[in-house]
């Protein structure tokens, strides 16, 4: 007899390196966004296939060592911090680490939690939240 496995699903949020890898470091508890969403909960962390090499070589990262095209942890988004000024913006540089690209209304801060990292899956990205089949 074969078994057929139940696939689980499950909501993703893809993020451009090195920002995945900085949230499963616990280096950035905010992930800013300019839009918002209803969403609360678990969801799983892709890192994109694109590197901001940029944001790499402002924060002291290696790009080439960076897990890219896969879901490489999980979170729990527990609030969210609408953040309508500059100076609100930059009081949480420390947790969101986004502050050298400068303040434009609005931004929204997903407040993040419960963060673990996985075994990377290989997994195509998607705008906002998408569903994902694990």
């Amino acid at each position: 007899l074969s078994r057929k496995s139940e696939e689980i699903m499950a909501y993703a949020l893809s993020l451009k390196q090195p920002w995945a890898e900085l949230i499963l470091c616990k280096k950035k508890t905010i992930e800013t966004r300019r839009w918002n969403t209803e969403f609360r909960g678990g969801f799983f962390i892709h890192a994109s296939k694109t590197i901001d090499k940029e944001a790499c070589d402002k924060l002291g990262i290696e790009s080439e060592t960076l897990i890219t095209g896969a879901i490489i942890g999980k979170a729990t988004l527990v609030d969210i911090k609408e953040y309508y000024s500059e100076e609100q913006f930059m009081k949480d540089d420390t947790k969101h680490k986004a502050g050298f690209y400068g303040f434009a209304r609005p931004i929204f801060g997903f407040i993040l939690d419960n963060v673990e990292r996985i075994e990377p899956i290989p997994q195509k990205g998607a705008l906002k939240f998408f569903e994902v089949n694990l």
